[in-house]
């Protein structure tokens, strides 16, 4: 990891591939295209050098075309930017995974990839329909891949250059475990829900150890109230050091080695939640006693997938 005292400018070294990833990311879970292309231009502009996109979000287009713009008319470049996208569970079949990687990337509109997820482990019936569900309402999986035959189709996608690093998301420990010690090409990147509700603790010492990159979603709850923003360990720090309570929660799941994402769908939000800086030693460790349990998405049971969330974060 490349160190800055700043959180606003902190990077993370992959342990493959070029690219250096940006603490704060910007996640692009929006519901509808106009506010895609509005809270991803402001992003941009707010100083966010870091975007998480997705097949399931069904907005790569609205991604892409307010990356391209924000670029030019802010000239930035594109290598100076972080972009991420995901493998969704209905192409998990080898023969199904560089067609879905192509199609991503023609939505977006990039030459390449920083980085490529699997959405999650579980593989669903192939095909066009994301959600497919049988006669009862209930998913049907797809039982004819595993999860190594997946990740084999994301190394090669590597191996021909197509993008730069890869990864998983929504993994539990064990599993994540087994493919680590079965993979040729190790996974660059873990992105699950964390927050002080939800530590995570375990995977998060694994990644420390084996240098992959902790990407936590919903570090602030998904903004659900009652929830971390209103722990009063948290209100009392933020009053105390003079910050608000979003902003002690980033800067403490940067602090503990890893990155985030936030999806802030106005320019003022997108600038606090930029705004971050370590906290002093004692408000950390008080922060990590935090004994509450509780988990806000249940899609790493199913692999069905969580809601948007309903209040900005």
């Amino acid at each position: 990891m490349i160190e800055q005292s700043d959180f606003r400018t902190r990077k993370l070294a992959l342990n493959h591939g070029s690219g250096l990833m940006p603490a704060l990311g910007f996640g692009t879970l929006i519901p509808d295209a106009a506010t895609t292309l509005r809270a991803t231009r402001e992003a941009l502009e707010a100083g966010y050098r870091h975007f998480d996109c997705a097949e399931r979000y069904r907005n790569e287009r609205e991604v892409g075309e307010a990356l391209r713009t924000g670029l030019a008319d802010g000239g930035i470049a594109r290598e100076d930017i972080f972009v991420t996208t995901k493998l969704w569970n209905s192409n998990h079949r080898p023969e199904r995974v560089e067609a879905a990687f192509e199609g991503s990337r023609e939505r977006l509109g990039v030459e390449f990839l920083d980085l490529y997820l699997i959405h999650t482990p579980f593989a669903f019936q192939p095909g066009d329909e994301q959600d497919p569900r049988d006669q009862n309402g209930a998913v049907i999986y797809d039982k004819g891949v595993t999860l190594h035959d997946t990740w084999s189709a994301m190394e090669r996608l590597v191996d021909q250059g197509k993008c730069r690093a890869i990864g998983l998301s929504d993994i539990g420990l064990d599993q994540l475990r087994g493919l680590y010690e079965a993979a040729r090409i190790k996974p660059a990147v873990v992105q699950v829900e964390a927050h002080p509700y939800l530590p995570e603790t375990e995977l998060l010492d694994f990644c420390k150890e084996n240098q992959i990159v902790f990407l936590a979603f919903a570090p602030l709850g998904h903004g659900i109230r009652p929830g971390p923003l209103e722990d009063p360990v948290i209100t009392r720090i933020a009053a105390r050091i003079g910050k608000t309570p979003a902003q002690v929660l980033l800067a403490w799941a940067i602090q503990r080695g890893g990155a985030l994402l936030t999806t802030p769908k106005t320019a003022e939000r997108a600038r606090e939640n930029l705004d971050v800086s370590a906290l002093p030693e004692d408000a950390f460790d008080e922060i990590n006693r935090i004994e509450t349990r509780q988990r806000f998405n249940e899609v790493v049971k199913t692999g069905s997938p969580g809601f948007i969330p309903r209040s900005p974060q």
